[in-house]
């Protein structure tokens, strides 16, 4: 087992495991022209131990750059214990004290010379007995340049785990746990979705044309109400066991990975949940922002607003920002029952940047979303970001900055040049921009200054960006209304709207149940709504959306317009990295171009109700007269000339290369 942190010490009776590692070395002299040698090492036997209340990282890997380690120790009045390391390899380098005797900081360093394995951590203290905590340092099963992140090549489907697929009943109520009700009837109750749930069904994501997974939050969310949704984690080393085990997140990595697609996790450095473990004994007296308020409201704290964040997240950038708003704006919590966690504490800064570090290498990540990223301390964010770029050259990361000013996501690229010297180390901001342009281009009428050519504008500002094919872009997603209920229920209009998400240069990532037309009408934008059941995934379901038992005509065209659409995208380098040429509206028709080498999609968006025709004669800078034209999702073609009906309202996509 990972989690040693709940088992407690047996009043001197231990269980002793007692392992002896005998390691061959092949050590080869880096220095050039010096002799190899061959070398044996016998590592002495390891009494295994598990004294210790917690430690944290619960185990670390060989071979990293960053040869530093700091591991939390919380147990009580461990301060008054003084720590030794005896490994070939591995020195503690320094012993930190918290304000609560309950916690020490080791510091250690991991030489090159260190080899995966056991070893001891033992604590003494003057006329009581040692305490012994084994710790493990794994090796690495793939080199970090082997990490390779999500990118505009890949489609990513996201998933509010609790609502996909129930595919474990068994761990619906974990009795130790705060919330123990399941009631599919409750938008807001837990449902009993689970990584069983996504694993059962990675045939159908995959086969939809999807190459990535972003799930929600599956960390150990043991808050008393509203823990479905994962983002008030109480466990930052811990799946949540109404999700399944740590066992199964790695057979869903696993698995993912033997079919080509990559595991994005969610992960939230700004705050945790009120019911975080160390909420009843903080470390530091900074561990949390307003810390003292907290501590002195205990009594009644579900009342206590006073020190909930502004949400103004522009004094980010903001050059006249006073340091009140600011300081209001980054310290505050996000509400009263998600604490803000310090990342000024130097400590708390580590433990985030090594929390990130462990998940990747444990789950062989294929990226991270970083949850509500301007609201932490920006140099932290800097810091964290550029710690794990550094370990993982090719891996990313995408940050929600949720605004509709393309300058302010511009800021949070890495490379951008932002005149107060900020530099983010941050590849994929989210592109809430541009999605809010789609849904108000779509919905407005047309005219000079409305419509198709809001759209045409929006994407016009990629001028601001450092790399335009790096931003995440979304039709919709878990935190608003669905993209079907944003266009009035307007089949055409949803169509179109995906069609441009899949051919524009960015990353798309589309949320569960778009496919099949998912929507939140009797309540737009209600959190528990937008994240409902997906037909098909609880036994007894009327509706199976992974069969299209029940379905009706209509869901299954957009299910079989996203199949096409995004099985073409997969294989289009011209969509991954082509050249991008767009021509301004005209007559309620807009035309953006794809190009690379002899490959041209094109992507027509038609909001006339009538038949128009289309003067193609307008395009022939792109180099299409007299080519065969393919439309990719009915397969039909014709040889593009001087002009094309357009029958119907929609989404036309067309490609020069036979599918």
């Amino acid at each position: 087992m990972y989690h040693s942190k709940k088992q407690k010490k047996n009043n001197g009776s231990l269980i002793l495991m007692v392992m002896v590692f005998v390691f061959t070395v092949n050590l080869s002299c880096k220095n050039e022209g010096e002799m190899a040698t061959d070398e044996t090492r016998t590592v002495s036997a390891v009494e295994e131990r598990q004294d210790i209340e917690r430690i944290e990282p619960l185990n670390w890997w060989v071979g990293f750059k960053n040869k530093n380690l700091q591991l939390l120790v919380k147990h009580p009045n461990i301060s008054e214990y003084s720590p030794e390391i005896e490994y070939n390899g591995v020195n503690l380098v320094k012993v930190n004290k918290a304000d609560s005797p309950n916690y020490l900081f080791l510091d250690l360093e991991i030489l090159e010379t260190a080899s995966p394995g056991k070893f001891n951590i033992v604590f003494k203290k003057e006329n009581e007995a040692e305490l012994v905590q084994t710790y493990e340092l794994k090796s690495r099963e793939k080199s970090a340049e082997d990490y390779v992140g999500f990118d505009s090549s890949d489609a990513v489907y996201l998933i509010t785990p609790d609502r996909f697929a129930n595919g474990n009943p068994d761990n619906d109520i974990v009795e130790s746990l705060n919330e123990k009700t399941i009631d599919r009837s409750d938008d807001y109750a837990r449902h009993g979705g689970d990584i069983k749930g996504i694993i059962n069904h990675l045939d159908y994501i995959s086969d939809l044309g999807f190459t990535a997974i972003w799930s929600s939050p599956l960390l150990t969310n043991d808050m008393p109400q509203g823990s479905y949704h994962g983002y008030a984690m109480t466990d930052f080393y811990e799946i949540d066991p109404r999700f399944g085990t740590l066992e199964e997140y790695l057979e869903l990595s696993s698995e993912m990975s033997q079919k080509g697609m990559k595991l994005i996790m969610d992960q939230v450095a700004n705050h945790c949940g009120l019911e975080h473990w160390w909420m009843k004994d903080l470390p530091f007296n900074d561990w949390i922002n307003h810390q003292d308020n907290y501590i002195d409201n205990l009594a009644n704290w579900d009342n206590s607003k006073s020190i909930t964040t502004s949400h103004r997240r522009t004094t980010n950038q903001d050059f006249y920002a006073s340091k009140i708003d600011r300081d209001k704006m980054s310290e505050g919590w996000f509400v009263s029952s998600m604490p803000d966690m310090n990342q000024r504490n130097p400590f708390m800064a580590k433990y985030t940047i090594q929390n990130s570090i462990w998940w990747i290498e444990m789950a062989n990540l294929g990226g991270i979303r970083q949850d509500t990223y301007p609201y932490p301390d920006k140099d932290f964010m800097s810091e964290w970001a550029g710690e794990i770029m550094n370990e993982y050259p090719n891996f990313n990361i995408v940050g929600e900055e949720w605004t509709s000013n393309p300058l302010l996501i511009a800021y949070w690229q890495q490379g951008h040049p932002n005149k107060d010297g900020y530099k983010s180390n941050l590849k994929s901001p989210m592109d809430f921009a541009m999605q809010e342009t789609i849904i108000k281009g779509l919905n407005n009428n047309e005219d000079w200054s409305s419509g198709l050519i809001e759209i045409y504008k929006g994407l016009a500002n990629d001028f601001a960006y450092v790399s335009p094919k790096d931003l995440m872009v979304f039709p919709d997603n878990h935190d608003m209304s669905r993209i079907f209920t944003q266009l009035g229920g307007d089949i055409a209009k949803t169509k179109m709207a995906l069609g441009y998400v899949l051919t524009m240069p960015r990353i798309p990532q589309i949320y569960y149940g778009t496919e099949i037309l998912m929507e939140d009408f009797d309540k737009p934008g209600d959190h528990g709504l937008v994240r409902s059941d997906f037909p098909g995934g609880w036994e007894g379901d009327a509706i199976n959306a992974f069969t299209g038992e029940g379905l009706s005509e209509a869901q299954k065209d957009m299910q079989s317009f996203l199949k096409k659409a995004l099985n073409y995208r997969k294989t289009s380098p011209a969509i991954h990295d082509g050249e991008t040429v767009h021509f301004v509206p005209e007559n309620g028709v807009y035309v953006l171009f794809r190009i690379k080498g002899e490959e041209i999609v094109v992507h027509i968006m038609n909001k006339n109700e009538e038949p128009v025709e289309l003067d193609l004669n307008r395009f022939d800078e792109i180099g299409l007269n007299g080519k065969t034209i393919f439309n990719i999702i009915t397969g039909e073609s014709f040889v593009w000339g001087d002009n094309l009906l357009l029958t119907e309202k929609g989404s036309t996509l067309l490609t020069t290369k036979q599918n």
